[in-house]
């Protein structure tokens, strides 16, 4: 269980025992442990002996005291696959996909809602609301009905046709707007403090980076597990599609806990941010030298879970970039669907848009020879391609008449 939540800025300590949201000075709280007790009795050889099926066998670095209070519906423990060395992937001689889509709602997002709805049933909540660019919506709405609460999902009007469905089917108020993430998140607040909801925005409450940070620690047991060894290994580069970057930070905060507990040393992989050409502004602050981003103008991409014009963790992840010799880029909406076939017709994975944007940036980082052929390389998709059926295209279909014996002649050209 956690003692305590530290300002991401300031390291001031606020109460765990009741709700938070943004520390006082406006910025995320993160969850702190008394990793110092924990060591040499919580060791990967414990965790390798659990047998819950989900991320929640990390209980003692997650807010509960016991994994029998979870809220789950066995989020995490995600397959690692190893790309096949054919076609346009042939050149990398160590790629393997983290493949989050294999999730309850398909989509990392389960991880996040799992950890926040479980602190917030135990500190009382009864009415949970956030803005969502899509996959979050559904997983909101989901755990929110696993635990008896109530749901309000504050979406972009033009959000994918799948994600608003699979929140109004989970109960969820699912209200529609004419603007961005941006504008959504300033209609909950809004609600939030009329109607005394609790907000469960990107990084505005303490618990969703909790869950998202267990996809470190899984891909430091996947290595090691890949190459059967028990000794736990980290990738030297990993792409990420970045929106709140809520998962970017989390596993940084894994990494860290694990060194704390003894399980890794110091070394660390280079953390690469991936966004849109059209939503770019933690990679626009980066190439500028910034500490901070600023909202990026006039937003747009197809990939949904990429158009988030601000993020409050943007320092944050700035930070990690540059300690982490990292490097951001962008992608066109055009590449990224480029990307999602490549996948899906190379290595038959039917990844999300955000899973094709880290594919194509792989490729100009291998070209430009900032990653070398020889690195253990890990993309991270985020979602399933069912989310985003409306963006894909349908050229090999062939219609047959099976009342005329000679229509499979039309065949022979395939």
């Amino acid at each position: 269980m956690h003692t305590s939540l530290e300002c991401s800025l300031t390291g001031e300590i606020h109460d765990h025992l009741t709700l938070q949201g943004l520390s006082r000075a406006g910025k995320p709280l993160l969850a702190r442990y008394d990793l110092g007790h924990l060591k040499g009795r919580l060791t990967p050889a414990v965790i390798r002996a659990r047998s819950e099926r989900s991320m929640w066998r990390f209980h003692d670095v997650l807010p509960v005291d016991a994994p029998d209070q979870a809220i789950s519906l066995g989020e995490g423990l995600t397959p690692l696959l190893t790309c096949c060395r054919r076609g346009v992937f042939r050149e990398f001689e160590n790629l393997l996909v983290k493949d989050e889509s294999f999730n309850p709602t398909q989509s990392f997002k389960a991880r996040g809602m799992s950890a926040a709805i479980t602190r917030a049933a135990a500190l009382g909540v009864k009415t949970v609301a956030l803005p969502s660019a899509g996959n979050a919506a559904g997983a909101a709405a989901a755990y929110a009905a696993r635990a008896g609460m109530k749901c309000v999902i504050f979406v972009p009007e033009d959000t994918p046709p799948a994600n608003i469905l699979e929140s109004a089917c989970g109960g969820a108020q699912v209200c529609l707007v004419n603007g961005l993430i941006s504008d959504c998140g300033r209609l909950c607040r809004a609600a939030c403090d009329r109607f005394g909801w609790f907000d469960l925005s990107t990084l505005k409450e303490p618990f969703r980076i909790e869950g998202k940070k267990t996809m470190g620690y899984e891909l430091a047991f996947d290595l090691a597990d890949l190459r059967k060894t028990s000794e736990l290994q980290l990738p030297d580069v990993i792409l990420y599609p970045t929106g709140g970057g809520t998962g970017l930070i989390g596993m940084w905060k894994a990494f860290d806990e694990m060194e704390a507990l003894g399980w890794i040393g110091t070394k660390r992989p280079r953390m690469v941010v991936v966004q849109a050409e059209g939503c770019a502004p933690i990679v626009k602050a980066f190439r500028d030298g910034a500490t901070s981003a600023s909202m990026f103008p006039n937003a747009y991409t197809i990939a949904s879970g990429l158009r988030v014009p601000a993020a409050v963790g943007d320092f944050i992840m700035l930070d990690i970039l540059r300690r982490s010799h990292g490097t951001a880029l962008t992608v066109t909406d055009a590449e990224l669907m480029q990307g999602v076939e490549e996948l899906a017709r190379v290595q038959g994975l039917h990844c999300a848009p955000e899973g094709g944007a880290i594919w194509i940036a792989a490729k100009q980082l291998k070209d430009s020879g900032w990653i070398a052929p020889h690195e253990t390389v890990v993309l991270f998709n985020t979602g399933a391609a069912v989310k985003y059926n409306h963006l894909l295209k349908c050229e090999n279909a062939v219609r047959l008449d099976h009342t005329n014996p000679q229509c499979i002649d039309q065949l022979t050209d395939l």
